[in-house]
C-alpha cells in the first residue's frame, strides 16, 4: 500500500534542521592565507594549503571530517544498514550476462553471491560446452581496498587476454597479458596506461595509450609480445594539451583508428589491422569547429560529423579518398535530430539519434536505401548499443531501460523488424514495474526554452504539493543524463519520493546546440535551467517546498554548488559527490589533470572575460554567510578528475560561516578516486549513506517503504 506522507510532517520541515547545543564540534581546518594575484585582482585563499597531500595536517583534517560525519550520522546508522539491505536485497547476486559470439566462442560475464566483482568467461562451440574462466576479478582484488579493470580484450586468435587494472582509483592502469591456453601471465607488463587498446590482426602486437604528467592520454604505442617495453614504437604523439588520444578497432576488424580530439576538433588516422608497422593514414586534418567520428564499411567510411550540421549528420567517403572534399551526405541534415553515433553492419547502418531529449534508433538498409525507426513505447527511457561483434549479422543487440523498466537486452532483427528480449535484469524484493508511473514533462526557462524533466513515482501519488522530491542533474561536456533504471532508487520512491532528472543545457540530450548553450560564457544557463526545473516541479505540485533534495556529482557537483549560491532558499538538502567547486583555481593551473583539455569547456581564466565569468559562479569563490541548505559532500583522496582538495576546501570555507543551522558533512574515501568504491556492494553502502542523509534531514528517518523488500 502506498505510504501517505502527512501534511503535518512538511509543516515541521519549514524550519531548518536544528542542531543541539550539545552537538559535537565540527573540525575546522587552520587558515593559512594564500594570496593570489590574477587579472589585476587579488584574492586570498585561506585553505590553499589543503592541496598538499603529503602534509600530515591535510590527512588529519580529512580524517577528522570523516569522524565527524560518522558521529553526526550515528543516529541513522540503523537506517543506513536497513537501506543497504533493501538495496542489496533487490540484486540477484548470482547472475549471468547474455553471451555474444565471436568466431567459435561465446563470451559472457557472470557474478556470484557474496562477491563484489565480475568473472569473465567463455565457452567454445556451444553454450553447453565446459566453461573457461578468463579473468576472475574477485581473485585479483583480494586484499585490495580498490580494484578496477580498464582494458579487457581477447586477441583475434582467442589465445591471449590483455587486461589492465587500477588499484587505487587514480585511473592509471597497469597492462598485463594472460595466456588463455596455459593460464600463465606473460612477462609483458606496461604501466601508466589509460582506457584504450587494440590488437593487431597477428595477435602478436598491440597498440596502447600512455598518460602524460597531467594524466592525459597523449601517446599511442605499439608493442610486440616478448619485446622490451621501453623499446616500443611511438605510433602517434599529440603535443597539443587540448587534445586527448584514443585507439579503437573497427567492427569489420580491418582497421585500427587513432583519434585525437579536443572539445572543438577531431583528427583521425588509421592503419590496416594486418599491417601493424604501417604509417598511419590521415582521414582529415584537424580544423577548429570540425568534429567527426568514423565507422568502416567495405570500400568506404561512414562518418558522423558537424560539418555544416551543428547537430551532426552522416556522410560517406571512399577509404582511399577519406578527406572532407570527398564527403557526401547519406541523408539530408535535419537540425531537429541530433546524431549521436552509428554502427555499420554488412547490409545495415544503425544510427543513434536524439529527438526532444529522447534517444532513438534508426535502421538504414544499405541495399534498398529504406529506413525505419525502432519504437520504444515509454515516455522517458534510454537505449544503447550493446556488444555487436558480428559485422555480417542482420541482428543488432541493444540495451534498453527506463526509470521503471529494468535493463533489457534486446536482439532486433533488422530485416524482419522484430524485437526479441533476451534478458531483463531481475529485480528481487517484490518489485513490480506496474506499481510505478513515469512522465516526461517540460519546464520553460526564462528565455522560453523548454527543458525536459524525466520523473517517476509510485502509483497512488497525488500532485498535492506534499511529496518529498529528489532532483538530479549534470549538464556538462555534452553528456546526457539518461532516464534509465536503478533499483537502488526504489528505496526513496517506495517511501513516497518523486525522483526527477533535469535535462539541462550543457548536456547532450537535445544535441550539440543544447550543449553549446550551456558551456563557456553561456554556462549559467545550466544553473538557471536547473533552478527553473525545481521551481516548476513545485509549481505543478509534484512535491513540497520543504522537502526538496538535489543531487549531482563531478560537474554535476559544480551545478549543486552554484545553485546553492544562487538560490539557497529553494533547496532543503544537497548531495554533492566529488564536486568540481574550486573551478577558478583549478582552471588557472595548467599543471593539473584536465585543465588545459577543458579550456574549451569552461574557458581559460588567463583571458579576462573567462576569468570574470568563472569567478562570478565558482562555488568556492562565492560562499557567503547566509543560510544554506543541508549539505553532504563526498570526495576521493586519489581522484584524478576532481582533486580531493576541492570539496575539502569548499567545506572548510563553509565551516567558518556564522549564520548556519544545518547539517554540513564531508566524507572522503581515503582509498578510492572519482568513481567511489569499486565493489558493487560497497557502492550501495555509499548510496545508502546519501539516502539516509536525505531522509534524516527531511524528518523521515522512521519512514517505511510501501513494499517491504526481502532483505538479507
Amino acid at each position: 500500500m502506498f505510504t501517505i506522507v502527512r501534511t503535518t510532517l512538511f509543516f515541521t520541515l519549514a524550519m531548518p534542521v536544528s542542531l543541539s547545543i550539545s552537538a559535537p564540534t565540527p573540525p575546522q581546518a587552520p587558515q593559512h592565507p594564500h594570496v593570489i594575484s590574477q587579472q589585476g585582482q587579488t584574492r586570498v585563499d585561506p585553505f590553499f594549503w589543503l592541496r598538499d597531500k603529503k602534509n600530515p595536517e591535510t590527512i588529519k583534517y580529512l580524517e577528522g571530517e570523516n569522524r565527524y560525519t560518522d558521529l553526526m550520522l550515528k543516529p541513522v546508522q540503523g537506517l543506513r544498514e536497513k537501506l543497504y539491505r533493501e538495496m542489496r536485497g533487490r540484486i540477484q547476486e548470482t547472475d549471468l550476462s547474455v553471451p555474444y559470439r565471436i568466431d567459435d566462442y561465446y563470451y559472457y560475464a557472470r557474478s556470484e553471491a557474496g562477491k563484489q566483482y565480475e568473472i569473465s568467461c567463455r565457452k567454445k562451440g556451444n553454450l553447453d560446452a565446459p566453461e573457461e574462466v578468463l579473468l576472475d576479478e574477485n581473485a585479483l582484488a583480494q586484499g585490495l581496498k580498490y580494484f578496477s579493470v580498464g582494458v579487457l580484450s581477447v586477441s583475434p586468435d582467442h589465445r591471449l587476454l590483455a587486461y589492465s587494472v587500477d588499484t587505487d582509483g587514480g585511473e592509471v592502469f597497469t597492462l598485463r597479458v594472460k595466456n588463455l591456453e596455459t593460464g600463465e601471465m606473460l612477462p609483458d607488463t606496461i604501466t601508466g596506461t589509460s582506457y584504450s587498446f587494440a590488437w593487431a590482426a597477428d595477435s602478436r602486437s598491440f597498440f596502447y595509450d600512455v598518460l602524460d604528467s597531467a594524466k592525459r592520454p597523449y601517446k599511442a604505442m605499439r608493442h610486440v609480445l616478448g619485446s622490451n617495453v621501453p623499446s616500443d614504437s611511438i605510433v602517434i604523439q599529440e603535443p597539443d594539451e587540448r587534445f586527448e588520444l584514443s585507439i579503437e578497432k573497427s567492427r569489420s576488424r580491418q582497421f585500427i583508428f587513432f583519434e585525437v580530439e579536443s572539445k572543438l576538433a577531431t583528427e583521425i588516422r588509421f592503419i590496416h589491422a594486418d599491417r601493424p608497422e604501417e604509417t598511419p593514414i590521415l582521414i582529415q586534418p584537424r580544423e577548429r569547429e570540425l568534429i567527426y567520428h568514423v565507422e568502416h564499411h567495405g570500400d568506404r567510411f561512414f562518418l558522423v560529423t558537424n560539418q555544416n550540421a551543428k547537430n551532426f549528420k552522416i556522410v560517406s567517403t571512399p577509404v582511399d579518398q577519406p578527406s572532407k572534399e570527398h564527403w557526401s551526405d547519406l541523408a539530408p541534415y535535419d537540425p531537429n535530430i541530433a546524431i549521436s553515433g552509428i554502427e555499420a553492419f554488412k547490409d545495415h547502418l544503425v544510427v543513434l539519434e536524439r529527438r526532444r531529449g529522447l534517444p532513438l534508433v534508426r535502421i538504414y538498409d544499405l541495399k534498398t536505401g529504406e529506413t525505419h525507426a525502432i519504437d520504444f513505447a515509454e515516455p522517458a527511457y534510454n537505449v544503447e548499443l550493446a556488444e555487436n561483434p558480428d559485422f555480417a549479422s542482420s541482428v543488432v543487440r541493444l540495451e534498453f531501460s527506463s526509470l521503471i523498466t529494468p535493463k533489457s537486452v534486446i536482439d532486433y532483427d533488422m530485416v524482419a523488424q522484430a524485437k526479441t528480449i533476451r534478458k531483463q535484469t531481475p529485480v528481487l524484493g517484490g518489485f513490480n514495474r506496474d506499481n510505478y508511473a513515469e512522465e516526461q514533462i517540460y519546464a520553460k526557462a526564462d528565455d522560453g526554452v523548454e527543458i525536459p524533466i524525466s520523473l517517476f513515482y509510485r502509483k497512488g501519488f497525488r500532485r498535492n504539493g506534499l511529496a518529498p522530491i529528489i532532483l538530479t542533474g549534470y549538464g556538462a561536456y555534452g553528456l546526457s543524463e539518461e532516464a534509465e533504471f536503478s533499483s537502488a532508487r526504489l528505496s526513496l520512491v517506495d517511501r513516497g519520493f518523486v525522483f526527477a532528472i533535469a535535462h539541462i543545457r550543457g548536456g547532450g540530450e537535445l544535441g550539440r546546440t543544447w550543449y553549446e548553450d550551456g558551456k563557456l560564457l553561456k554556462k549559467k544557463n545550466t544553473f538557471t535551467d536547473f533552478i527553473r526545473c525545481a521551481e516548476y516541479l513545485l509549481e505543478q505540485k509534484y512535491g513540497s517546498p520543504h522537502a526538496l533534495a538535489i543531487d549531482g556529482g563531478s560537474a554535476g557537483g559544480l551545478l549543486m554548488g552554484s545553485v546553492m549560491n544562487f538560490r539557497p532558499d529553494l533547496f532543503t538538502t544537497v548531495i554533492a559527490a566529488v564536486p568540481f567547486v574550486d573551478i577558478l583555481n583549478t582552471m588557472s593551473d595548467p599543471s593539473l589533470p584536465l585543465t588545459v583539455t577543458e579550456y574549451e569547456e569552461w574557458g581559460n581564466p588567463a583571458e579576462r572575460p573567462y576569468y570574470d565569468y568563472i569567478r562570478s559562479y565558482s562555488p568556492y569563490d562565492n560562499v557567503e554567510d547566509r543560510p544554506y541548505p543541508n549539505l553532504l559532500v563526498t570526495a576521493g583522496l586519489n581522484d584524478p578528475r576532481v582533486s580531493y582538495w576541492e570539496p575539502a576546501k569548499w567545506v572548510a570555507k563553509q565551516r567558518i560561516l556564522k549564520n548556519q543551522n544545518r547539517l554540513l558533512l564531508l566524507h572522503t574515501n581515503m582509498g578510492a578516486g572519482h568513481m567511489g568504491e569499486s565493489g558493487r556492494f560497497d557502492r550501495l553502502k555509499e548510496y545508502a549513506m546519501e539516502c539516509a542523509f536525505v531522509l534524516h534531514t527531511f524528518g523521515m528517518a522512521q519512514s517505511e517503504p510501501a513494499v517491504v523488500p526481502v532483505s538479507r
